[in-house]
């Protein structure tokens, strides 16, 4: 371990240790831990657990306790509540219904990892009720999304953290990439490609009953009514297994009635740590261009004509125009990670490598003291659970903010539309509005089902 990375964890532990003797000023906290508690600890719940919800939560024990949890399967909700008693010794209190989370007055902070299009409502309900607000990515379902969460931030006044962790995670090797380029060791930035995988095809997937331990209706929540379908093959983990094909768990991300695939998926990371590191943080591509792409079923006008499969991109390359003149591929090819190339160098990073010259570089021409810590606005937090709470004592926001994010998922969001209308879109950054086309414009914005409403 590097000087540097030592003095970064030793930071942060005389910050936790800090942190032990003062109040965290979050009156909950007094409320269900007695005013004596060690360490006052902030109480938390998780909404939505299946996957990244008990991944985040579990991170997240040794910083706070978990006084409830909930998920619309009973299955998966009986056990994560089984296991998060096992891991702090208090059984949390299990609810179907998120709002009976929000109603309770002992919660400082919700972890929400639910299918991506019940976040809005979800977030923007949980600040609206005093809680401050960890939420997976992607953010959002669509892009006027992003806009009233960000409203939503600014008239609460709550801490909001987004789940692309990257920025603090992975051996901060994407923190080093963000400071290689930000110091000019590849010279002028004039590409940076974004690897995220492909989607499977996907066979015609029948209607079929709704499995005993899910709310279907509740699920669906703010998408449309339509009918539960999966085939019978399996895929076992997080609570027992779930069907492989299907309009629900594990195959939301495969639908854009629910999600954006992998352009929200993975794009979601890789794109946000590429416009960290140019400084795109506020403000966005002027032309996004589908090169080559195949979606999951035919389409017309933008919708798919058939419900009975996958209708997200299974492969594609687009490019978006960034400021600047720098070029950025989001790509189904190549390896999972972001190339970036500039006039004097090129480097490749993901979560488990950085490589190329200007790495090599670093051994006798280091970066300077404390460059990581200044891009991360600080002493680099332990993990990305921490920051959050170190972010609910400061009242600052953190490192995954929502303006950057949803900055950025704009890039994914537009990709997704211009495959869908297979074209070129021009965008204003500063409207926030697709030039010159009212067809594509109105992607820019969903309508949500009667008595799921979004109440921005």
């Amino acid at each position: 371990m590097s000087n540097s990375r030592q003095t970064t964890r030793r930071r942060f532990l005389q910050t936790m240790a800090a942190a032990g003797a003062a109040s965290f000023a979050l009156p909950s906290i007094r409320r269900a831990c007695g005013a004596e508690a060690a360490g006052d600890r902030p109480v938390f719940a998780t909404i939505g657990l299946r996957n990244q919800g008990w991944a985040i939560t579990s991170k997240t024990f040794k910083f706070a306790d978990f006084a409830a949890l909930a998920d619309v399967d009973s299955k998966v909700l009986g056990t994560y509540v089984e296991q998060t008693e096992k891991k702090q010794g208090k059984k949390p209190d299990a609810y179907k219904d998120y709002r009976k989370v929000l109603d309770r007055q002992d919660v400082d902070a919700v972890m929400v990892a639910t299918p991506d299009h019940w976040h809005t409502k979800i977030v923007i309900e949980a600040m609206q009720a005093g809680k401050d607000v960890y939420c997976e990515k992607p953010l959002t379902l669509t892009i006027d999304e992003g806009k009233l969460i960000e409203k939503a931030v600014k008239a609460t006044g709550r801490v909001f953290q987004v789940g692309t962790m990257q920025r603090t995670e992975s051996g901060l090797r994407f923190l080093q990439a963000v400071a290689l380029v930000k110091h000019g060791r590849i010279g002028t930035v004039q590409k940076m490609t974004c690897g995220i995988g492909g989607m499977p095809d996907s066979p015609v997937i029948p209607v079929a009953p709704v499995p005993e331990e899910l709310d279907w209706e509740f699920w669906l929540g703010p998408a449309p009514k339509v009918p539960y379908r999966a085939l019978p093959e399996m895929r076992t983990g997080y609570g027992g297994g779930v069907p492989l094909y299907s309009n629900c768990h594990y195959s939301f991300r495969n639908w854009h009635e629910y999600s954006g695939g992998k352009l929200t998926d993975w794009g979601a990371h890789h794109v946000d740590i590429a416009c960290w590191a140019i400084g795109a943080g506020d403000t966005g591509p002027s032309k996004v261009t589908p090169l080559d792409y195949t979606l999951a079923c035919e389409y017309k006008d933008g919708y798919p004509v058939v419900d009975d499969r996958y209708n997200i991109a299974t492969k594609f390359s687009l490019r978006a125009a960034m400021p600047g003149d720098v070029e950025m591929i989001i790509t189904s090819d190549g390896d999972n990670g972001i190339l970036f190339e500039g006039t004097e160098g090129r480097f490749f990073v993901n979560r488990g490598k950085i490589t190329g010259a200007p790495v090599e570089a670093l051994k006798d021409n280091p970066l300077p003291e404390g460059a990581l810590e200044e891009i991360y606005g600080g002493p680099i937090s332990e993990n990305h659970s921490a920051n959050f709470i170190e972010s609910m004592k400061s009242r600052k926001q953190p490192i995954s903010d929502v303006w950057s994010h949803n900055r950025m998922l704009e890039i994914c969001h537009l990709s997704n539309i211009a495959m869908r209308l297979g074209r070129e879109l021009n965008w204003d950054p500063v409207k926030r509005q697709i030039v010159g086309d009212d067809q594509a414009n109105a992607f820019l914005s969903r309508e949500s089902r009667k008595g799921y409403e979004i109440q921005g």
